[in-house]
């Protein structure tokens, strides 16, 4: 790969790179929503990547090409650069651009050539890989020095102010920062990570994932909704965040919530999300991997019912995978559409893939995508 989008950047732009990188999508195991609730999340890195040619410039030009997008190179003037002003896949790495400059890098230009193999819309963080990639590449090239810590909450803020998303921060963590054989446990509040080993192949497991097809946007309100409605009830329950509700006074909590449904059904996904998480990060460390299983069913049922952010090719995929015999299943992502996981052993896989995508045709639903997830390394330069 990283061959092949040197030689497409040498065609566009008539000259050699000075350097190729890649950065991951993502699956998240266990922790939706509650990223922006300063709680905990367990995402690992996906081998699917986006790939970045890149050179310096230095006449405050940025040019832009993308090998899975149709048309030419789109060229932007970087002080032209502002927030919602671009509509199109551009918009994240020039996002990224305006992101490092507004907090006072020395960026005086690129010439950039992307390509990328994480698939779109299916919530494994298409759009985390791309920014990434070329906050990686700047930081190299510029010298700039910042942490994987800091290029994660840069590209967070160009996908929430410039492209106007309303992201947490785990996403472009775990492109930034996860590493092969391991999941990485993110306290969303203060960044700290703890590389959890993951390799399910040694114990004779699988994670699918079964991309649904069902495209979705964080950019169109649902998600913007929900994230409004948990700052809505930690206002109501006077904590700075969710993420301050301790599990064991849950009960206590959603008793001040009152008749306010929606509050109520909000801030009980979150507490017990956190919670999952926890239980996740200790039965693994204590090796008791198939256990996990209940939990992941367990994260579902809270999101389809107390969230709301299922949809019913997501709820098929989970139902039927569990009724052929899976560990455990959920959705995972954004929500209404994307990306389910399923655990599996090795053993049952072929099965509860074949099961899946009959019960998708049986419902008239386009087939779904199934691949194996398997823990990855996270951004990194190739070239």
């Amino acid at each position: 790969m990283a061959q092949q989008v040197r030689d497409g950047f040498v065609e566009l732009y008539g000259t050699d790179p000075e350097g190729v990188w890649s950065a991951p999508g993502r699956v998240n195991l266990i922790g939706e929503h509650t990223d922006y609730n300063d709680g905990f999340v367990m995402p690992f890195a996906l081998p699917h990547t986006a790939t970045a040619a890149v050179s310096r410039r230095t006449d405050g030009v940025l040019r832009l090409h993308s090998g899975d997008v149709e048309g030419g190179v789109v060229e932007l003037r970087l002080d032209d650069l502002a927030p919602e002003s671009d509509r199109n896949w551009t918009a994240y790495p020039a996002g990224v651009v305006w992101a490092l400059r507004e907090a006072g890098h020395p960026v005086t230009g690129a010439d950039i050539h992307l390509t990328s193999t994480v698939p779109s819309g299916a919530g494994l963080s298409s759009s985390a890989a791309l920014e990434v990639v070329v906050a990686l590449a700047l930081n190299d090239l510029y010298e700039l020095g910042l942490q994987r810590w800091q290029l994660a909450r840069l590209c967070q803020r160009a996908e929430n102010v410039y492209v106007g998303a309303p992201t947490g921060i785990m996403d472009q963590t775990a492109s930034a920062c996860c590493e092969s054989g391991h999941a990485l446990f993110l306290d969303t509040r203060d960044l700290s990570q703890k590389q959890i080993p993951f390799d399910l192949a040694a114990e004779g497991m699988v994670l699918l994932v079964v991309d649904t097809q069902v495209k979705h946007s964080h950019s169109e309100g649902e998600y913007g909704k929900r994230r409004a409605g948990c700052e809505r009830g930690a206002a109501l329950l006077g904590v700075d965040a969710l993420r301050d509700i301790p599990y064991g006074e849950l009960d206590e909590a959603l008793g001040r919530l009152g008749d306010d449904e929606e509050a109520v059904r909000l801030v009980r996904h979150v507490v017990t999300e956190d919670e999952r998480v926890e239980k996740v990060v200790a039965l693994l460390e204590s090796g008791e991997t198939r256990a996990i299983g209940p939990v992941l069913v367990a994260g579902h049922a809270s999101l389809r019912d107390d969230f709301r952010i299922s949809c019913p090719e997501l709820d098929l995929v989970v139902d039927t995978a569990l009724a052929s015999g899976a560990l455990g299943a959920r959705m995972t992502g954004g929500g209404f559409g994307g990306s389910a996981i399923v655990l599996a052993e090795a053993t049952d896989v072929a099965a509860i893939t074949k099961a899946v995508e009959e019960a998708f045709a049986a419902a008239e639903f386009t087939a779904p995508r199934v691949f194996e997830a398997v823990p990855s390394a996270g951004a990194r330069r190739l070239v």
